[in-house]
């Protein structure tokens, strides 16, 4: 028994102050019991609008969906659930928002204390934090933040709904407020049967929508370090910087391509006049960043389509926030790998900083890491469904990604297919910030070096 421990102290007490949890396994389990609580609360008959409650795999894809702010649904929110279940989907993606922003920042803070001096002041600068003594203003900022962009997207969109589409007052607070905290958590639930299908000419609600989307998308240490240091851009960290113009590249040729594609897909874009077709090309484009909203039928885009919202969807937004994927990041960090390999050069610079060694092998290990769960579940679903590649491959990194997009099959595949969305949907969610806080905080010191060799590449 060791001098801190009380004479007489239970066993119980003695293992419970022997546990000692991985920051990674807190993420886990953390978010792990919040699905399960869900899970629990939505099969219960009095949230859905016939009272005769849900079945366990639906219920827990849908708290999965809601916790993992993915958007996928295998039940029409609006006619399944009752405005209880609304309200549990609501909180439940209320916490898992926050709970990624939490999460992330302040594991943020245990690996700064695992990192030199200088590095622990510079992850400091980054996140806008000076230690753990300021967690509690951290926790504090994250909240603020988070509710102050969810009230002004509610400011905007209540009026709308209140004297555009003639709701009562209730009924507009109520719509503009779910959408509101579904849209800056990149959740791309909504309280409608085709989505935002009615609103693709509308940019009063289409609009506010995408802002919300795009801020949750950046990330809590972005946000709080454009709030303090938005006109001296030379101030920026590499992350920031990195974030916001991996962000605006990616919207930005996402918006161009999907509108070039769709102007004259019948089923699609070719109905609208070309102010409405360039808000769908938008719209679409910010929707990639994985949230998961549509204003148009995923399921009657062109393949071509597809393959580029594949694309975008599995890149997702920045580390941090309420976005998927393997982060604007971590793709910005491969490409400037792959730009110095071609121009022979030895140290990757960015933003005339040098890239730490250690980078190139984390952004390496997330995204083959990823593209391996992706063509795993792929493969798993097409042996499941016997749905070809194209629409199977969609859902997949939609689920992985976090993004809630899909072509119209997730409603109609068989129970074990759930179930690998579902899985697919946490992985994705848990996976990449808890594989990075394992690499970050393995820091195994060799006392020596083996000779070197070099295979034939390519």
């Amino acid at each position: 028994m060791t001098s801190r421990e009380p004479v007489g102290a239970s066993p119980l007490v003695r293992l419970r102050r022997g546990i000692r949890l991985h920051p990674a396994q807190v993420v886990v389990v953390g978010f792990a019991s919040a699905v399960l609580a869900g899970t629990l609360l939505l099969l219960l008959p009095p949230m859905t609008v016939e009272a005769e409650g849900t079945s366990f795999v639906d219920a827990l894809f849908t708290a999965t969906s809601a916790v993992c702010v993915t958007g996928l649904t295998v039940l029409d929110t609006q006619l399944h659930w009752s405005p209880l279940g609304h309200v549990v989907i609501m909180l439940l993606i209320q916490v898992g928002g926050l709970g990624i922003m939490l999460f992330a920042s302040l594991i943020g803070l245990v690996l700064a204390r695992k990192m030199s001096v200088r590095t622990r002041l510079n992850t400091a600068t980054e996140a806008s934090v000076v230690g753990f003594a300021d967690v509690r203003g951290l926790v504090r900022g994250i909240v603020l933040i988070s509710f102050a962009i969810e009230g002004a997207t509610w400011a905007f969109l209540f009026p709308r709904f209140l004297f555009g589409y003639e709701y009562s007052p209730a009924d507009a607070a109520w719509y503009a407020l779910f959408h509101s905290v579904s849209s800056f958590n990149n959740a791309g639930f909504a309280l409608y049967t085709n989505n935002l299908m009615d609103f693709v000419g509308d940019p009063f609600i289409c609009l506010p929508i995408c802002a919300a989307i795009i801020l949750g998308g950046l990330g809590f240490p972005v946000i709080m370090q454009l709030r303090k240091e938005f006109r001296r851009p030379l101030h920026w960290s590499m992350n920031t910087k990195l974030v916001i113009w991996g962000t605006i590249l990616l919207i930005v040729a996402g918006w161009a391509y999907l509108t070039v594609v769709e102007w004259n897909n019948p089923r699609t874009f070719g109905p609208l006049d070309p102010g409405a077709k360039l808000l769908a090309g938008f719209f679409a484009s910010v929707q990639t960043r994985t949230a998961g909203f549509n204003s148009v039928d995923i399921g009657m885009m062109h393949d071509e389509s597809w393959v580029a919202m594949d694309v975008l969807m599995f890149i997702g937004g920045g580390p941090a926030g309420t976005a998927g994927g393997i982060k604007v990041t971590t793709f910005a960090v491969l490409f400037f790998i792959l730009l110095t390999e071609l121009r022979g050069e030895a140290a990757v610079n960015i933003f005339g900083k040098r890239l730490s060694r250690a980078v190139h092998r984390q952004a390496i290990t997330v995204a083959l890491i990823a593209v391996g769960a992706v063509v795993a579940a792929t493969v798993l679903l097409m042996h499941l469904t016997g749905l070809g590649l194209d629409r199977v491959l969609f859902e997949a990194v939609s689920a992985f990604g976090t993004v809630g997009l899909s072509t119209g099959i997730t409603p109609d595949l068989p129970p074990a297919a759930d179930v690998v969305l579902a899985l697919l949907m946490f992985l994705g969610r848990i996976g990449p910030l808890t594989l990075g806080t394992a690499i970050a905080l393995r820091n195994r010191r060799i006392l020596y070096e083996l000779p070197k060799e070099r295979p034939v590449i390519g």
